[in-house]
């Protein structure tokens, strides 16, 4: 039996609908005094590395102390506006069935994202998926650019070997950070990339939606794949 569950968030847990974008262009105005005209590429990339590569494509070189401050602005702009947030974006079907599933088995869960944690833990109190979550066995964009070592390191909060955990993510970047890491993975298609993506990066199973509970314990259990 897994001991620990590693969390996506967006587009695994949660949808924002566009709202994510809209606080990030707040908080990179605040940051830098420019608008923020387009973003680099988001899917399965973590925050400072976000930021550095859209500062970038308007012509901006950025330092850790911008990232922070930008860090900053974006948790005040996701606290000024939970309520948006609540109204436009949505947990993703399943979602809270499958995190009360695995805490009804005893398996911890946590973290792995792109996020910075304040933001991280707002989008999923915002949507009332945060009540079993260990938050301090996570990892966090503010932690480190790469995904595969915020795997390693919720591993090591975790005190946890690579055969103990699952990780369960969206994109073939959450694959890869897993694999690399000795990670299995439960790939979920309900985000940018489809299940044939997902496959193709390797995820041992890859799951429409969350909406089957009962089968996702099975699986992180290894029972039925």
């Amino acid at each position: 039996m897994p001991r620990l569950i590693l969390w996506d968030i967006d587009h695994t847990l949660i949808d924002t609908r566009g709202v994510g974008r809209e606080l990030s262009a707040a908080a990179f105005l605040q940051t830098t005094g420019q608008v923020m005209r387009e973003q680099a590429k988001i899917d399965g990339i973590t925050e400072p590395v976000i930021f550095r590569e859209t500062a970038k494509l308007h012509g901006l070189t950025t330092d850790r102390t911008d990232f922070e401050r930008f860090a900053r602005a974006l948790t005040e702009e996701h606290l000024k506006r939970t309520a948006h947030l609540r109204e436009r974006g949505h947990a993703l079907p399943g979602a809270a069935a499958a995190l009360d599933a695995l805490d009804a088995v005893e398996i911890r869960q946590a973290v792995v994202s792109g996020n910075i944690r304040p933001v991280s833990e707002i989008k999923l109190q915002v949507f009332g998926l945060d009540r079993h979550i260990r938050w301090e066995l996570g990892a966090y964009g503010e932690d480190n650019d790469s995904r595969a070592e915020l795997v390693k390191l919720a591993l090591r909060r975790a005190n946890t070997t690579a055969e103990d955990a699952v990780l369960i993510g969206d994109t073939p970047a959450d694959v890869e950070g897993a694999h690399v890491n000795g990670v299995r993975v439960i790939a979920v298609a309900s985000g940018r990339s489809d299940e044939a993506a997902l496959r193709n990066a390797g995820a041992e199973v890859v799951l429409s939606d969350l909406r089957d509970a009962e089968l996702l314990v099975k699986l992180v259990q290894g029972e039925s794949e």
